[in-house]
């Protein structure tokens, strides 16, 4: 079963991390977000596997916006 992972604020994507079929463990990030002059990291809840990355860098991410698709390791 998959799993959004979704965008806490708004901002850019400044750089993505990780590609899918990659495996991560609790709070590594997926993505990095770029508002207000801030690098903010988008971490996954918990051990995964990552299955689709939604965005592509420089795109513009609203609130709340599915950015990825994981599922439980």
């Amino acid at each position: 079963m998959s799993i959004d992972v979704k965008s806490e604020i708004a901002g850019k994507v400044w750089k993505i991390e990780v590609k899918p079929g990659d495996m991560l463990d609790e709070d590594d990030p997926i993505l990095i977000l770029e508002s207000m002059k801030m690098e903010i990291p988008v971490p996954v809840p918990f051990a995964c596997r990552v299955l689709d990355i939604l965005v592509a860098e420089e795109d513009a991410v609203a609130e709340g916006q599915t950015v990825a698709r994981i599922e439980r390791a």
